[in-house]
């Protein structure tokens, strides 16, 4: 198939990550005022690991799903509509957004045109150029952002990157990364029948900018991540979790390219509907959702190459694994020209393979900064402190890359930057 091309955006060097800037409204306050957004599911656990702060004003469009929430801060000022919010609670200083994937960056836009600063649900955004969008306003406006990669500031992720930076597998050429996911349903048809929501649910804030569609039980709660207009599949959740590993022990650039293989489901039918005449099946079509498996190769400068499976897919089976193992359930593998690597998805539990040959071998130097937390360092940088790890500079990059595999998964071309 044809390649399709997309603008690559200039790189920022690894300085350039940290440029955000420091005190800000209220900042030399010794607790900021923090609003959230879409707090039913991931949202509210956001908020939990904020309660050093004080959690002022909530939205959310479904009463239910965000009830426990709401009942954990009763003297938060409480709204469905975010945007109510923002116009209203002109003391908030930062946001917390736990909304789908298609909303992130309506609201992220929003709350930093304001001067507000912003944690956001990975992926950052549902697209490229929202991803870009929301970058650059951060940028301009000097706000403190993160995006929810937990694994950014864990001592599993540091120790993993200085085990590849410190030579012992050699110069690295491939990386291969697999996750468990999808854990909600893909490869579906629209449903033909539409559902009346719940009167304690907002159908249409929740859609957002999507384009309109009947409510079904099928989108919301939690299974909207498989349909292309509200979620990003497998890769979109999963990828930043592993992919900042990967940037930052090989200290790569943004890839050249992506391209993607993914299954198909074959269904009964008679010889008229089949695919072919001679055969008794057809292809089931289900053009708004992600497949039920799929795999993708980046290509990066210098030759090196990411491969992502989903779906169940693993990579090929290492030679250098002891012939008794097996590959685990999910998993991130480097191999480099005197051995391999093999960690957790998110870094930590290293076996250097052979593990014959290295079982012995003591850990290398501690070379990389250690993280004061999470959230912590998000707090901090809005109090003045420095950028934190997966500031919206660095999210960008690491969502920009899941995305572009994405565009190839969901095209089925290669999906190439310009240089």
């Amino acid at each position: 198939m044809a390649a399709m091309t997309i603008e690559r955006r200039t790189l920022l060097g690894g300085a350039a990550f940290a440029a955000v800037a420091g005190a800000q409204q209220n900042a030399s306050r010794d607790k900021l005022n923090i609003a959230g957004v879409g707090i039913g599911a991931m949202g509210g656990g956001y908020l939990r690991e904020c309660e050093s702060e004080n959690i002022v004003a909530l939205a959310d469009v479904d009463d239910v799903y965000a009830a426990k929430t709401f009942a954990r801060y009763p003297n938060a000022a409480r709204y469905r509509d975010w945007r109510k919010l923002l116009e209203r609670e002109k003391a908030i200083d930062a946001v917390i957004i736990g909304t789908p994937d298609h909303t992130h960056a309506q609201i992220a836009l929003a709350a930093i045109e304001l001067g507000k600063h912003v944690y956001c649900a990975k992926p950052m955004t549902r697209t490229i150029e929202e991803a870009r969008a929301v970058a650059k306003a951060a940028r301009e406006k000097k706000v403190a952002t993160q995006m929810s990669v937990q694994s950014c500031a864990s001592e599993e992720a540091c120790q993993t990157e200085e085990w590849v930076r410190s030579g012992i597998i050699g110069k690295v050429r491939e990386v291969h990364t697999w996750s468990d996911r999808p854990v909600w349903p893909q490869g579906l048809p629209r449903p033909e029948q539409a559902v009346a929501p719940p009167d304690t649910f907002d159908w249409d804030l929740w859609l957002g900018g999507a384009p309109k569609r009947p409510f079904h039980p099928v989108y919301h709660p939690f299974n909207w991540r498989g349909w292309y207009d509200f979620g990003t599949g497998a890769l979109g959740d999963m990828g930043c979790h592993t992919l900042h590993i990967i940037f930052r022990a090989l200290e790569l650039p943004p890839p050249v390219s992506a391209s993607a293989s993914s299954n198909f489901i074959m269904v009964p039918a008679p010889s008229d509907q089949a695919d072919q005449p001679w055969m008794r099946s057809r292809t089931l079509k289900t053009p708004e959702t992600f497949p039920h498996a799929a795999a993708v190769t980046w290509d990066f400068p210098g030759g090196v190459r990411v491969f992502w499976y989903d779906g169940g897919l693993k990579p090929p089976r290492p030679p250098q694994l002891d012939p008794e193992a097996e590959l685990p359930r999910t998993g991130l593998l480097f191999l480099g020209e005197k051995g391999a690597l093999l960690s957790g998805f998110a870094g930590g539990r290293v076996r250097l393979l052979p593990e014959s040959k290295h079982r012995d071998m003591p850990p290398p130097a501690k070379t990389i900064a250690r993280s004061i937390g999470h959230y912590k360092e998000w707090i901090d940088a809005a109090k003045g402190g420095p950028a934190p790890n997966c500031n919206f500079q660095f999210g960008a990059l690491i969502t920009e890359t899941a995305l572009l595999g994405v565009e190839a998964i969901r095209t089925g071309k290669t999906v190439r930057w310009h240089a």
